[in-house]
């Protein structure tokens, strides 16, 4: 078809306008991506902090769905029924365990500082060097060196200390009292935050759901909403499944070093099965732990406890996850890790931590979109 010469300038003009409107649509799109990277770089703490009781509040309501497929209650009662049954939990592993998790936890913390440093000697006869564990320790060091050889001053002589040693000690002392109070603050602070953030999700499930997707432009809700149903499906399995393994790690690595007689094995125990909550290195780490402990009874217990540590592993790796998780996750373990130490390093302790539901939310997202690709939904077809 051929174009009348009259039209053909505004033709060229439609063309230059449209040409330019999506260089603009373009660049806005880049500025708004880069501001949303800069966003989630600067501010990832509290962003991962959130998402923590989001994962919170999942579990939660996972369990109060499990619940509701025994016992025919509404869904507020049912999350009350849960979060009384872990406050009891909880209270009860306090109140039995408090003073023995308090004991063991600083029979451990001295056994490992002497078994790190019998390590070091051990390595250091063989000429390894060691000097890579003297990382960050260059400062407490020049001020212990400095601190061992003071300099005359009025109280070595006899008198009393100036006004300026007694400022600048009370100065010391109030600066770390005052870093104690505001780790301690923040701590607490932080596991407020999750628990609101956790009892605000699981208590009003349908309200957040709705609320996201009204945020959803108008053609792309049938879509989004199947992505959150199938994210909330694959959480709540995961979880359910991850706490299932974690008990079982923790029993069994408790009652396994109780019996080799191991000191401090309730500790152990739980600690490797908090760290069962990080797959792969939470594992690398807790044994790590355990045969450190160990190292302090002997070479037949130390052994004995990495055995025991291969045999949860093997039975976590081989087992319970692939029994559990069979329906939940299908991530590549070299993928897994891999995205471990890559968040890890740039997000620090909550990326690895979070490394997994991080991922496990890519594939879901992912693979859906390779399913809509094959097979879009009727309503949006239509």
């Amino acid at each position: 078809m051929t174009i009348p010469a009259d039209e053909r300038p505004r033709t060229r003009n439609d063309l230059a306008q449209d040409q330019a409107w999506a260089i603009a649509v373009g660049g806005i799109a880049v500025v708004l991506f880069t501001a949303l990277l800069a966003f989630t770089w600067y501010f990832a703490a509290t962003l991962l902090l959130i998402f923590t009781g989001m994962l919170l509040g999942v579990a939660l309501n996972a369990l109060t769905n499990a619940l509701g497929r025994r016992v025919h209650l509404p869904h507020a009662v049912r999350l009350a029924i849960v979060c009384v049954a872990l406050a009891v939990m909880l209270a009860g592993v306090a109140y039995l365990g408090g003073a023995t998790i308090a004991e063991q936890a600083s029979v451990l913390s001295k056994t490992i500082k002497s078994q790190i440093t019998n390590v070091r000697s051990f390595l250091e006869n063989h000429g390894i060097d060691t000097s890579v564990f003297d990382l960050g320790n260059a400062a407490p060091a020049a001020s212990t060196d400095a601190a061992s050889t003071p300099a005359p001053s009025s109280a070595s002589r006899g008198g009393l200390p100036g006004a300026g040693a007694l400022a600048s000690s009370g100065g010391a002392i109030v600066s770390q009292t005052f870093k104690l109070l505001l780790g301690t603050i923040s701590a607490v602070g932080n596991i407020f935050i999750v628990l609101f953030l956790g009892l605000a999700f699981a208590t009003q499930p349908s309200v957040y759901h709705d609320g996201l997707l009204f945020l959803m432009p108008a053609r792309h809700r049938t879509r989004a909403a199947l992505i959150i149903d199938r994210i909330g499906e694959t959480l709540e399995r995961w979880l359910i499944a991850q706490i299932i393994v974690m008990i079982a790690v923790g029993v069994v690595t408790w009652i396994g070093l109780a019996i080799i007689g191991i000191p401090a094995s309730f500790i152990l125990g739980i600690q490797a099965g908090l760290l069962a909550f990080i797959p792969t290195v939470g594992a690398i780490i807790a044994g790590v732990v355990v045969v450190l402990a160990s190292l302090a009874s002997g070479w037949i217990p130390a052994l004995s406890a990495l055995l025991l540590f291969l045999g949860v592993h093997a039975m976590e790796s081989y087992v319970l996850t692939p029994v559990l998780q069979r329906q939940a996750l299908d991530i590549p373990p070299a993928t897994l890790f891999a995205f471990q130490i890559l968040l890890g390093v740039v997000f620090g302790i909550w990326g690895l931590a979070l490394a997994l539901p991080l991922v496990a939310i890519a594939k879901v997202m992912i693979d859906h979109f390779k399913t809509y690709e094959a097979a879009p939904p009727l309503a949006e077809a239509a």
